[in-house]
Formats: structure tokens, sequence, C-alpha cells
């Protein structure tokens, strides 16, 4: 047999000698005290010797029990042959239990306070002095180890349960991150289709874009959180797509507070916000519009802010990245997230995302700056370049 076999008897062993000679100390203390009070003269190191004789006696009957309660929980159907099992189960404990302390310790003469030979006192004697004691420790122990096996069965369901939830998680938040995919690439192929009539030029460099947005998208597929900067890439390849459509009409400001380009965030978490704001808010106006991007950290916090100019007649409903987002974000992040979208009386729209800064240590920002044209200044659309 293994050495690991045995490696959970010993445990057990160990473990039962250590807490029953706890105790046993304790008693044999008390039973000074009793003498004492009745005069008896008995020494501290005999009592402490006779419990713990006791004591080494029930430790060793322990780990049986507890491991017949763990064998042969047969539940509420056989109840009556599982409490008649255990009522004669008694015998063979009180027989082991006297067996192994008279083997341990001569026994005890409590008339003459000293211990006699065991010739004179046999195992049943011990019995007879003490059944009531032995029989009280018996339910005692029996009733211990249904305890920790109800709490041990309690803790794995919890654990199944947990496990089982996380799991569930998982791919709720995996079939919401596949949601997004079809959803973008409808959209986007729907705007190729309409111009590949007027101007198949600008189709064809769509369809190449689109390829490489894809293949980023592909990349990081089995990530649920990637750093800001991948995702400000992502994003500004989707907006460079997007400007091949809509040309002048779509306008990008940028926003971005250096120290937050490194902190971890949700895969496409901007990218359905960027589209819902160019399909509600620009594709649909004959003057196009804006979109602004911005980040801010605070507090160990990470902001995002999606602005948008509103345009005239709009598609119905929130769309599916409002929904998505808010449904990634309670997933991953439970109750640490939040998500808002508002429309202000200005006919511009918000859709603000605040999320635990991870992956960084942020510090307060300095200031945000308003950046032009391409959204970069020289040193960041370097960094991009390089990226």
């Amino acid at each position: 047999m293994e050495l690991k076999t045995f490696r959970p008897i010993v445990r057990a062993y160990a473990l039962s000698i250590g807490i029953w000679c706890g105790l046993s100390l304790l008693t044999g203390w008390q039973y000074r005290i009793f003498d004492e009070a009745l005069n008896i003269n008995s020494t501290l190191f005999d009592m402490l010797l006779l419990a713990e004789s006791r004591g080494f006696a029930f430790a060793l009957l322990t780990p049986p029990i507890f491991y017949l309660a763990r064998r042969y929980d047969v539940g509420a159907r056989h109840s009556f042959r599982y409490v008649l099992f255990y009522f004669l189960g008694v015998v063979p404990f009180m027989v082991s239990y006297a067996c192994i302390r008279w083997a341990v310790l001569p026994p005890w003469d409590a008339a003459l306070q000293h211990y006699v030979p065991r010739s004179t006192h046999g195992p049943l004697e011990l019995i007879h002095e003490g059944f009531a004691d032995q029989i009280t420790m018996y339910i005692a122990i029996v009733v211990a180890a249904h305890a920790y096996q109800y709490f041990e069965r309690v803790r794995r369901q919890e654990v199944e349960k947990y496990e089982v939830e996380r799991a569930l998680a998982a791919s709720e938040l995996q079939a919401l991150k596949m949601q997004l995919h079809p959803h973008f690439l409808f959209n986007t192929l729907h705007g190729i289709s309409t111009l590949i009539d007027s101007d198949r030029e600008s189709a064809k460099k769509m369809v190449v874009k689109l390829s490489s947005l894809l293949r980023a998208a592909l990349e990081h597929g089995t990530l649920d959180l990637i750093s800001l900067e991948e995702e400000l890439k992502f994003v500004r390849e989707y907006l460079d797509l997007e400007k091949v459509r809509l040309g002048a009409r779509l306008r990008v400001e940028w926003s971005i507070s250096p120290d937050t380009r490194q902190v971890l965030v949700p895969q496409l978490i901007l990218q359905p916000l960027v589209e819902n704001a160019i399909r509600h808010g620009i594709a649909c106006s004959r003057d196009g519009g804006w979109v602004e991007i911005v980040s801010r950290s605070g507090k160990g916090f990470l902001e995002l802010q999606i602005r948008n100019s509103l345009g005239g007649k709009r598609p119905a409903g929130t769309g599916v990245g409002l929904r998505n987002t808010k449904a990634r974000l309670k997933h991953l992040y439970s109750d640490e997230a939040a998500f808002s979208f508002a429309e202000a009386a200005d006919h511009t729209a918000t859709a603000m995302i605040v999320l635990p800064a991870l992956g960084t240590a942020l510090r307060p920002p300095s200031g945000l700056r308003m950046l032009d044209g391409t959204g970069m200044d020289e040193g960041n659309h370097a960094r991009a370049n390089r990226g």
C-alpha cells in the first residue's frame, strides 16, 4: 500500500490523540480538585496519568467512528436500521475501550488511591465501574462524527454550487462576448453593401479594414481583460473603417489620460458603445456629427466616457451594445462597476463606465488634454504606429 494511503489515517489519529490528550489534561486537573474537596489524598501526577490513559483509549476509537459515519451515511430511507446499528455499536465500543485502557495502564483503585495489578482487575471490571461515562463518551463521539459529516457535506455543496455558478457565469460572459462579433460584423457588412454600387473603391477599403479588425478580435478571443491601450487601438481601427463610409461627416475627438493606458478593461467594451454612437448619432444625420472618447482615473477607479452628438431621426431602441455592456460589467465586476447612459438637452448623448482600476497603480490625473484631428499628440501617435 502506498505511503499516501496512510497519510490520512496517520493525520486522523494524530489529530484525535492531540485533542483528547489536551482535554484529558483539564480532566486530570479536575480530578485533583475534586479529591481535594473530599479530602482524598491523591497526587496531581496520578490524576493526570489516569485521565490521559482514558483519553488515549477514546482517541484510538474516535477515528473509526468518524470513518463509519462517513462511509455508511445511508440517509433517511434506512434511518431505523441506521440508529439500530449505532445502538448496538455501544457494546464493542465499551469492550474495546476497556481493553485499551487496561493495556495502557493498570486499573486505578479509588478506595486505595493507587494502581493495582492487572491480574486483580480485568477489562470487564473497568466496564462495570465506568459504563455510564463510556456510554456518554460514545454518544458524544457519534454525535460529533455526524455533525462533522454534516458540515463537510454542506461545505462540499457550497463549493460545488460556487463552481457551477462560476462556470455558468463564464459561459454567459462568453456568450455575451460572442454576441458582439456577429452584431458588429452584420452592421459593418451592411455599411459595405451600401457602398458597393456607389463607391467600389471605398467598399474595397472597408473590406480590407474589416479583415484587419476581425484578426485583432480573434487575437484576444479567449481573454476577458486587455489593456485600455489595446482596446483603444481596436476602436481607432474601427473608426478608421467608419470614416471610409462616412468621410468628413464623422469627427472624432480623444481625451485619454496617459496613466490609464495600461489599465485592464473588458475586451470590446468600448467598440459597441462607439458603434452605437455612430449608428444613433452620426449616421442618421445629414450633416454628420462628432464622437468624443474620454478616459480618466482617480481613487482606484477608471472612468470611460463615449460622448456623441445626436442626429434627427434615429433608429428605435437602445441597441445591443448598451444592453450587452451592462450585462458584461455585471458578470465581470458584480457591484464594483457602474454603467450609465443619458441624453442631454443640448442634443448629446453620454455613455459612461466606471470600473476598478486593475493592472496598474493609477495616480490622480493632473488634467485631461483635448486632442485634435487624429485624437493623439505626436508622441502617442508614434507609439500607436509602433504598436
